[in-house]
């Protein structure tokens, strides 16, 4: 609900305002805000949801909070948990939103578990479906604190009432259970049934014809997408996800041809499709030099955005497509890890490995933590690699084998040699101190982290419902 709603005369009092003072570009306005964040405006959009959210308008609150709780940063991330919680008391969105964010916080208590559990079961029979999928993915991640919920009974008790979330939800299982492939007919009927009133299906639907290798229906699909979104019906970040799906090399013969001409479409009203262009570029270097792809950049950066600092980071220590600087590396790194996790993994690498001059071994342990628990498991195997190979830092066997663990378990190949050669160094008093500290990881990730952080992450509200 509109928090205008919560008071009318205000409400009619700012239509009054936005009336008389047409085109004043000082005046805060909730759909300035919101079309300037779809479109990657970032500084429009903070500027306007403070306006509004400091004279207490919800809706404003919670989009506030929704680019805080996104940053990456501890600080943000709390303000962001206290304007969730101000709306919260008369907001049911808020409330799911605080629900899904106290489901996903890092390090979150088994208190703040069921709180989200309660919040999201309560902002969803008051009739807010979007805490739906945020409260399957909160059974998926921690079943041990559910252990009498039956996820797949839920879903299909919620699907039989006709509820289009259920089906997404039911999606997002078969991604977690790895069975995605196999119910590709199912996910095509569903996302052709709901494809007007959840737009994450244009996503899925791509998904399903590109690991079907169907040229045709993607063709067709891609025809009636690009209506769609001249039409104004598909939000420009659906459209870069599914240009996203065209160039991932795991989902099929990739197209990166064709995801360019998406981009390049896309880019000059929403900026964050020029770090997808110079992404791309970078994965795909036939599609381009790296003049336009720094172009690119420099119009990402022009827009104020953390991605491009994180690329142009990226570019200057690998040293792939010019010539490797982590001077260069760390200063770009450290732009864009307030917001971009991957981030961090880079700047531990840097000070890991001694790019810097010597090796920082307690900035690399900071770094490469916050990179794994965001989900990075290349991170957990460079904190293995720290603890084990004892450069500049004193070796830690207890911590080699927690993060070596964490690295085998996500199929990261040189993980099982490493192991292979910790496991017999160990006594039997540092294998338990391991164990104990192992499991304490676990729970400050949740016990299916791997499967299911991504999901939190990415799931997008489907508020047109």
């Amino acid at each position: 609900m509109n928090a205008i709603a919560h008071h009318p005369l205000r409400g009619a009092a700012l239509a009054l305002a936005i009336g008389l003072a047409a085109g004043c570009a000082g005046l805060p306005d909730q759909r300035l805000a919101d079309e300037a964040m779809a479109r990657g405006d970032i500084a429009t959009a903070q500027a306007n949801y403070q306006a509004l959210a400091t004279l207490g308008y919800t809706d404003a609150q919670i989009g506030l909070a929704d680019m805080q709780a996104a940053s990456g940063d501890s600080a943000a991330q709390a303000k962001a948990e206290k304007l969730y919680r101000d709306a919260a008391e008369t907001s049911p969105r808020a409330r799911a939103r605080l629900g899904k964010w106290l489901a996903a916080k890092p390090g979150a208590s088994d208190a703040e578990h069921r709180e989200a559990e309660q919040l999201l079961n309560r902002a969803f029979d008051e009739g807010e479906d979007s805490a739906l999928v945020p409260l399957i993915v909160l059974y998926l991640q921690y079943p041990q604190a559910w252990p009498g919920v039956n996820p797949q009974q839920r879903i299909d008790q919620w699907r039989a009432q006709g509820l289009p979330q259920a089906d997404l939800a039911q999606i997002i299982l078969y991604r977690t259970q790895g069975t995605y492939n196999q119910h590709l007919g199912e996910i095509e009927q569903v996302c052709q049934r709901w494809l007007t009133r959840m737009d994450v299906c244009w996503m899925e639907l791509a998904t399903v014809y590109q690991v079907q290798g169907d040229a045709d229906k993607q063709k067709a699909h891609l025809d009636r997408l690009r209506a769609a979104h001249k039409a104004g019906r598909v939000p420009p970040e659906r459209v870069e996800s599914v240009a996203q799906v065209l160039a991932d090399a795991d989902l099929g013969k990739p197209d990166p041809q064709t995801a360019q001409a998406l981009l390049g479409e896309l880019a000059p009203s929403y900026p964050a499709a020029w770090v997808d262009l110079a992404k791309l570029q970078y994965d795909y270097p036939e599609l381009g030099d790296v003049d336009q792809m720094l172009d690119y950049l420099k119009k990402a950066q022009d827009a104020a955005q953390p991605r491009a600092e994180l690329l142009l980071g990226r570019l200057y220590y690998d040293g792939k497509w010019m010539p490797q600087d982590p001077q260069k590396a760390e200063q770009h790194l450290l732009k864009a890890a307030a917001s971009e996790p991957q981030a961090h993994y880079y700047l531990g690498q840097i000070y890991r490995r001694g790019f810097l001059g010597k090796v920082y071994p307690q900035k690399a342990a900071d770094h490469l933590l916050i990179a794994a628990r965001a989900g990075q498991a290349s991170a957990d195997m460079a904190l293995a690699q720290l603890w084990s190979q004892g450069r500049g830092v004193q070796p830690n066997r207890v911590n080699a084998y927690v993060f070596g663990t964490l690295a085998q378990r996500q199929q990261i190949p040189q993980a099982g040699d490493l192991m292979s050669e910790l496991q017999p160094q160990l006594q039997p008093a540092e294998l338990s101190q391991a164990q104990q500290l192992l499991k304490r990881e676990e729970q400050a990730r949740g016990a299916n982290w791997q499967a299911t952080v991504s999901l939190m992450q990415n799931e997008q509200e489907q508020e047109s419902l």
